[in-house]
């Protein structure tokens, strides 16, 4: 009978989810034994609480995701690792009940996310040398192939040096894709190039990729049966049916990579990555002449993580919208969604200037800061837009980094958290103007430049009001 229960109970949360303020089933005296779903829960835990803690726990989620990257570059900070600690303890039951101490929380995870984004990109140059610009072919060679994807360049480093003397020509996938910025990893002889685009595409991609796949860290979906038998994992990393490598030791992924049919020669196109913070900041004092000139009127910054779901051509019809004498900078696997365009140049430069992996957010803020500081001005008075897509944790460690640092009229996008409930959205509003995306790319686009003071090219770039996105 209880069982019956609670199953019917279940399946009434389930059905009416959108209508119930919270579910929480974290400790014992839980209500039904199944969960709160009633504000105040049995311990006096309100739905915004509840909210609060969530976003705590997520952002810290997408912290110790590039924390455990940094670290495997040698970079590490005591005083992350102890708010991660006290992070997790202040969502535990009958510790913390008051909004704004909890509130206090998700900011201190922000700046502490912003130190592990700057360690993480110390980490990267530090190891793989300074970034630049470069072109990388996409698409495949003939012969025996590997492709990897996820974020972690240290599992590609160890595996070029492990095919060294062999014919395998390894390959980046998705968020890899920036790896060829460093001149230490797109030295080596086995990095052939890219193929495939963002995660939610590799069922086809992978199935059609006759070589084995190294799935470095998340991103990757449980794989079909035509391909399973060629997917390996690192470290924590694991799915049904594929290999899961603990040790460093891609001896097995090489094996199956000459046991497996060889790649054709296809190669589809040529793109150019590489616009690492070091290198628009290099050019600062050309940008901000042309700032002043007005012969730029306006960055974007439209990238973050992409999925499947409907809405996220909203980013592509953005970008395609933006002003001809405007710059659009993206990251993370978002870019997947705007790179297929020709936007033409500007001031010799691409106007598209892809910036690295979604940790990469860290040098949007930092060319965002150099350029408020060369003009004389805060970030928010900045012609600066960013439209930024959110999917999982990492998006929410960037986003209260950026709340942090005080940056206002945040739009998220295409969907609204769900952890976040109608009152903590209006703190947040009312605080930060956070909004979500419109009805249109076009208005949205329409509405930022109407804030600029005109919608002519020549508008001054530096007004007292500007928008950020993101």
């Amino acid at each position: 009978m209880k069982k019956r229960a609670q199953r019917k109970f279940l399946n009434f949360c389930t059905l009416h989810k959108e209508e119930l303020p919270m579910f929480c089933n974290q400790c014992e005296q839980t209500s039904n034994c199944t969960g709160c779903v009633i504000s105040p829960g049995v311990c006096g835990k309100n739905e915004d609480v509840q909210s609060l803690q969530e976003t705590l726990l997520y952002g810290v989620k997408g912290m110790a995701a590039y924390a455990h990257h940094a670290r495997r570059l040698g970079m590490v900070d005591e005083e992350v690792d102890a708010f991660i600690e006290e992070a997790l303890f202040a969502t535990m039951t009958n510790v913390n009940f008051d909004l704004d101490s909890l509130f206090e929380l998700v900011l201190e995870c922000g700046r502490h996310n912003l130190r592990v984004m700057e360690m993480l990109d110390e980490g990267h140059v530090r190891r793989y040398g300074q970034p630049s610009p470069t072109t990388v072919k996409e698409g495949t060679q003939a012969g025996p192939g590997i492709l990897v994807t996820g974020h972690d360049l240290r599992d590609l480093e160890e595996l070029l040096k492990q095919c060294e003397g062999t014919p395998i020509k390894v390959y980046t996938h998705g968020e890899m894709l920036p790896a060829h910025m460093y001149p230490k990893l797109r030295e080596h002889p086995n990095l052939a190039g890219h193929y495939g685009g963002a995660w939610q595409k590799q069922r086809r991609e992978f199935e059609e990729f006759s070589g084995p796949i190294v799935a470095t860290t998340n991103c990757i979906l449980i794989p079909k049966d035509s391909y399973k038998d060629r997917v390996f994992t690192t470290r924590v990393t694991a799915v049904p049916g594929g290999t899961r490598l603990k040790d460093g030791d891609f001896s097995p992924v090489i094996k199956k990579a000459l046991e497996c049919p060889p790649l054709p020669e296809n190669i589809q196109r040529e793109s150019t990555v590489g616009f690492h913070h070091s290198v628009i900041l290099s050019l600062a004092d050309q940008i901000i002449q042309a700032v002043k000139e007005g012969k730029v009127r306006h960055f974007f910054v439209i990238g973050g993580c992409d999925g499947a779901e409907i809405g996220r051509n909203y980013f592509s019809d953005y970008a395609r919208a933006t002003p001809p004498n405007s710059f659009i900078l993206t990251l993370g696997c978002g870019k997947y969604r705007i790179r297929d365009y020709d936007y033409g140049t500007l001031l010799g430069l691409p106007r598209l200037l892809d910036m690295g992996q979604c940790n990469n957010a860290y040098g949007a803020i930092k060319v965002a800061l150099g350029l408020a500081e060369a003009l004389g001005c805060s970030v928010n008075d900045l012609p600066l837009t960013l439209v930024v897509s959110w999917f999982e944790q990492k998006a929410v460690a960037v986003l209260l980094t950026l709340l942090y640092l005080g940056v206002k009229g945040i739009t998220i996008g295409p969907k609204p958290p769900a952890f976040i409930t109608p009152n903590v959205f209006k703190i947040l509003q009312e605080k930060y103007d956070l909004r979500l995306i419109g009805q249109t790319a076009e208005e949205d686009l329409r509405r930022v430049l109407a804030v600029r003071g005109s919608g002519t090219a020549d508008t001054p770039s530096v007004s007292p009001k500007a928008n950020i996105a993101g």
